[in-house]
């Protein structure tokens, strides 16, 4: 069943992986319309499947204390990060997930290497992280406006395609040097409509509980439209490993992308096929003597074991 689940999966997903060392157009190469001949009904079902599924991962992934996941979602404005994350994670257990947003970087961070911040908010082992928006803020805002790059100070630093060249190497080594050391790296790239976008924003505009969310920054940003879609696009092409590929995901349905937000956390955890940690003979005859002792405080009338009873045979400390 776990097989036949895992395959269905992939799947579903291929057709959103970015193929390492493939050259990337984002309006030539990914519909942000895109929904695999599915309805929104069938998808309200499907995303009850994965958050399930995500459930019985998590905890695994908890209990075994191995490895560690990094969940980095990339998107413009209005693309439905936040949306995404409240939703696909419903399901998991808040004390094994972290999410971190990434703002304009503080003092104390200019003063470190631009992947300091980020590190510091890594998974522990048995963990989830999410990076809502990421260290690939460092290739895409950053070269929009280069002006935040002369905050960084960066000592005889190239400038032009050289520094994004070289960035993009030490991103690729960082995240292999991750999953060398158990760290999986998954990335989702929210793909939106400059439409669709368009149509948010005046929501939140239109709608007075939404007004909160609008930021007349996010109009002034959308005019670099052409600008993030061709840094989106090079950055795809340029990072998309064996190691941590890259997945976009289309966005104009949120439906839809939370399914496939789902479906790509749920392959990488079902790819480390995390287990329940066996216990040893000194342990099980530890479990046995708790389980007489426990037995024989059951008031008069009720079963010695409830769950057994309710679960005939289930019971792992059952004296042999």
């Amino acid at each position: 069943m776990a097989d036949r689940s895992a395959r269905r999966i992939a799947e579903f997903i291929e057709p959103l992986r970015v193929k390492p060392g493939s050259a990337v157009d984002l309006a030539e190469d990914f519909d942000p319309r895109y929904k695999a001949h599915l309805t929104k009904p069938e998808g309200v079902e499907l995303l009850k499947t994965g958050v399930a599924l995500l459930a019985e991962y998590q905890a695994r992934l908890a209990a075994q204390d191995t490895y560690g996941v990094l969940l980095c979602l990339q998107a413009l404005d209005a693309g439905g990060k936040d949306g995404t994350i409240r939703h696909v994670m419903s399901g998991v257990n808040p004390q094994g997930v972290k999410v971190s947003s990434f703002k304009v970087p503080s003092a104390e961070e200019l003063d470190h290497d631009y992947l300091w911040r980020y590190a510091r908010r890594l998974p522990a082992r048995g963990d989830i992280a999410i990076f809502n928006r990421s260290h690939y803020e460092e290739v895409l805002v950053v070269r929009v406006h280069p002006q935040v790059l002369d905050r960084q100070r960066l000592p005889g630093a190239p400038h032009g395609k050289a520094l994004w060249k070289r960035r993009y190497r030490e991103i690729n080594d960082w995240e292999r040097y991750l999953t060398d050391n158990g760290f999986k790296v998954v990335k989702v790239f929210l793909n939106l409509s400059k439409e669709e976008q368009r149509a948010r924003f005046l929501k939140r505009i239109d709608l007075p509980e939404k007004n909160w969310k609008f930021s007349a920054a996010d109009v002034r940003e959308r005019r670099h439209w052409d600008e993030y879609q061709g840094a989106f696009s090079e950055m795809l092409s340029a990072t998309s490993t064996t190691w941590a590929p890259w997945y976009v995901v289309p966005a104009d349905r949120k439906w839809f992308a939370r399914i496939c937000a789902a479906a790509v956390l749920a392959h990488t955890l079902m790819e480390i096929d995390p287990q329940y940690p066996t216990v040893g003979a000194e342990v099980r005859e530890e479990l046995r003597a708790a389980r007489r002792e426990l037995e024989a405080e059951a008031p008069k009338g009720a079963p010695a074991d409830p769950f057994e009873a309710d679960h005939p045979g289930t019971g792992p400390g059952r004296p042999q």
